[in-house]
């Protein structure tokens, strides 16, 4: 991955910093507290920017949130990527892809929750920025599945009456309601099972 850096321009030297790292280090602040629950102070210490430096490089608070929910869209959607690759049998990157949300969705990850859910209730409603960030993801994710059980249902591996793109927004809806679901700590064997019984229902 290529590093960017900025120079801001403050009185005296200028002073260089990786973007990448910053933007890492306040995702993980904004993940944790929220959008309304992170401070400008909170940002500055995570970062380790001044304030003109934040704001030379990021516009202000919100512009910093949004660049760090690209990042986290854009790793989720990579990830997805490689589960769902069109080269890979079908079905198996649909199961890879329901385990690793079951995986995320278990123990302390569960609990910690999912930045884009947790944005999309705290924001969406009335922040067009964001929507539009949380509509692209929600997007791909739902194509990307019926893609996948196209070319299942092409190779007939589907159950009879299953159709890939009503099958696929019922999947959307199951996994992000994992997400919620895993903020009260669910053992993985239970979600596991369920989406088992979820596939079992979706082949033949």
């Amino acid at each position: 991955m290529n590093r960017e850096t900025l120079r801001p321009a403050p009185r005296g030297r200028p002073r260089e910093f990786d973007v990448d790292a910053a933007v890492e280090r306040a995702m993980q602040v904004f993940w944790s507290r929220g959008y309304h629950g992170t401070s400008l102070p909170d940002l500055l210490e995570a970062t380790h920017l001044s304030r003109g430096s934040l704001y030379a490089a990021f516009g202000d608070k919100h512009g910093l949130f949004l660049r760090t929910l690209d990042r986290y869209i854009d790793d989720a959607l990579a990830r997805l990527n490689t589960e769902l690759d069109p080269h890979k049998p079908a079905l198996d990157g649909v199961r890879a892809c329901l385990a690793g949300y079951v995986d995320r969705t278990s123990g302390v990850a569960g609990k910690r929750g999912c930045l884009v859910v947790a944005t999309a209730m705290e924001l969406a409603a009335h922040d067009a920025e964001v929507k539009k960030r949380i509509g692209r993801f929600f997007t791909a994710l739902e194509t990307q599945l019926a893609a996948a059980l196209a070319r299942a249902q092409a190779a007939g591996e589907l159950a009879a009456g299953v159709e890939p793109a009503a099958a696929a927004r019922l999947l959307l809806c199951v996994l992000e309601g994992m997400r919620v679901v895993g903020k009260t700590g669910p053992e993985p064997a239970v979600s596991h099972a369920a989406v088992q019984s979820l596939i079992d229902r979706l082949v033949r």
